[in-house]
């Protein structure tokens, strides 16, 4: 492992909702795909060298270091302490029809020696282009079928395989760097204005942001949050991606290092919960549209994850020519679980359909008729065992969490009351509920250890059966979930955080040990609130929401004991469920402010 390790949390993200690049602290953009979240990264510094692909823009003498969100948008400004004065750079990608990275470097005081250095590497480190100079101050660079161009009123120069320049800037002068996309065989993109861009990007996120319902005391993280899941959106589709980032590791040098730049149909329903919770149908019906088509007609070929416009053909690989975060190998892109059998989508989404119409997103035609394949298919497969929430690799098993969604499948087609089918329709579900349901308490249910486990025949806990209150498979004070939620705390809490389950047992077909995985924790709070421990809810809600970065960002997961974010980041399932912590909790402490 290399001696210096960088750090999950030092990252900010700027995104234009087709793309995303990740921002460190030191002024250096080390993650950068281009034209999609799932295109292969030009900069990829993050997951190997610099020499992989990065833009660094920072002072050449560094004191002190701060950054912050331009109120409510994704406009990140970094404010650099250095030799000689204070110089501040704004960054940030346009939300529009072209694709940009733009940076502004500003002058506050003084005047500072500045060092810019752009190493384009395409096809995820490996390629290097052919780089020319195309006019005055403006350079392009061309891989195959990906095009850049540069332009600045700093001249850059070649310098061993990479473009810098040394420059300075003083008090109250501006100096603009834009790197836009296009695809080589098209013309470049126009010559733009930096501040008229900045203007309309910043009212861009303001808007938007500014329709955003009160989310109670942590209003801000809730907002912010929101903001997150709008950059995780690929906005011609509607679909939302697991992250921007693949392969950032869940153990630090370890082999859990996964591509999550694709859309999860799992997220389906905690995702709708959010957005409409957030006042944003816009987005939670575009949602629902992307995961209607992404499903197609045949509930047999359904699968777990698609790509961001529904692409069934994602092959994992792995990338050996780079070292890896934090020596983490190996890297991968694409991902196998996309061809597992994983039976809990079902109870997802008919939840989430089942949610957008209690939301007031009418239902349509294909919808109606998807949920009633769908129901067919799941009543002939739910008894078969599958490989879970947690997408294991060590063989399939009859989990308790899966069989649980089946039951939530049959259970919301038996009390959806928008859906204009007969009583006798509804009797038929319910009685495939009431089965699924009564095996669930037979073989899932270890009277001697008090608590429902893992999967059929197991004595282990899983931090997913914290969901069962949470869906309505039993009440919250049935002795049987609290004697659950009871082994979580005793087995999985580590620093008062939630692991997803033991990873020692060898389940997951994977070496032992990752850190505490952050919607489960979340998904505790609201096991708190549904207990009414409300002191207890607010504490390890305040906890959680402590983790956030220095702009508000989270990961998959966070290890206690090295005090550092692990996981890939941002991470669209930890904003999810801390935007619906947040309201329920909200709803509970404040019920006549909140509607509670």
């Amino acid at each position: 492992m290399p001696s210096h390790t960088p750090r999950i949390e030092d990252y900010a993200m700027i995104g234009d909702c087709r793309s995303a690049a990740l921002v460190g602290i030191d002024g250096s953009i080390d993650w950068l795909c281009w034209p999609r979240f799932d295109s292969p990264a030009c900069f990829a510094a993050l997951l190997g060298e610099p020499g992989n692909g990065r833009w660094l823009l920072a002072p050449k003498t560094v004191r002190k270091v701060s950054r912050h969100y331009r109120d409510t948008s994704l406009v990140l400004e970094t404010e650099f302490e250095a030799e000689g004065g204070r110089v501040r750079v704004t960054d940030f990608m346009p939300v529009g029809d072209g694709q940009a990275l733009m940076r502004r470097v500003t002058g506050l005081s003084g005047r500072v020696a500045m060092h810019t250095e752009l190493v384009l590497r395409f096809d995820y480190g490996y390629t290097i282009p052919w780089v020319r100079r195309t006019a005055e101050r403006e350079m392009t660079a061309v891989a195959g079928p990906h095009q850049v161009v540069l332009r600045s009123q700093v001249q850059l120069e070649g310098e061993n395989m990479h473009s810098a320049a040394d420059f300075e800037v003083g008090e109250g002068e501006t100096v603009d760097f834009v790197l836009a996309y296009a695809p080589s065989f098209a013309p470049l993109p126009s010559p733009v204005d930096v501040g008229t861009e900045l203007e309309d990007t910043e009212r861009e996120w303001h808007d938007w942001a500014a329709q955003c319902r009160d989310g109670g005391p942590w209003n801000h993280l809730v907002r912010r949050s929101l903001m997150t899941l709008r950059a995780l959106t690929y906005r011609p589709t509607g679909g939302i991606i697991a992250a921007a980032t693949t392969s950032l590791p869940e153990k630090l040098g370890g082999e859990r290092n996964w591509d999550y730049r694709y859309c999860w149909l799992r997220d389906a329903s905690f995702t709708l919960q959010a957005l409409m919770q957030g006042g944003y149908y816009g987005e939670a019906k575009a949602w629902r549209d992307w995961l209607q088509r992404a499903i197609a007609g045949s509930p047999e070929q359904l699968q777990i994850l698609y790509g961001v416009a529904g692409e069934r053909d994602l092959p994992e690989r792995e990338l050996p020519w780079l070292s890896g975060f934090g020596g983490s190998q190996p890297v991968r892109v694409g991902n196998a679980a996309a061809e597992q059998l994983q039976l809990d989508i079902f109870g997802e989404i008919s939840d989430a359909m089942h949610r957008a119409r209690n939301g007031g997103i009418e239902a349509n035609e294909h919808g109606l008729s998807l949920r009633e394949l769908m129901l067919e298919h799941l009543k002939k497969v739910w008894r078969k065992p599958d490989h879970g929430i947690w997408e294991t690799r060590g063989g399939p098993q009859h989990f308790t969490y899966s069989k649980m969604m089946a039951w939530v499948a049959f259970d919301r087609a038996a009390h959806d009351r928008t859906n204009p089918v007969t009583e006798a329709w509804r009797d038929g579900w319910r009685g495939v509920a009431d089965e699924v349901h009564a095996e669930i308490c037979r073989e899932a249910y270890d009277a001697e250890l008090g608590c429902f486990v893992q999967h059929y025949g197991s004595r282990q806990t899983d931090a997913a059966l914290l969901l069962l209150p949470i869906v309505g498979f039993l009440p919250a004070d049935d002795p049987r979930i609290v004697g659950t939620i009871a082994a979580v705390e005793d087995k999985l809490l580590r620093d008062g955080l939630v692991l997803r389950y033991e990873t020692e047992t060898g389940i997951d077909g994977l070496p032992p040990g990752e850190g505490a995985f952050l919607a489960c924790s979340f998904w505790l709070v609201d096991c708190y609130v549904l207990l009414g421990r409300l002191d207890e809810a607010r504490a390890l809600f305040e906890r959680l929401a402590g983790l956030c970065n220095d702009v508000g960002l989270l990961a998959e997961e966070y290890d206690p004991a090295g005090r550092r974010m692990l996981g890939n980041f941002p991470q669209a399932f930890s904003h999810v469920a801390l935007v619906n912590s947040a309201y329920r909790l909200a709803r509970a402490l404040e019920p006549d402010k909140t509607g509670g």
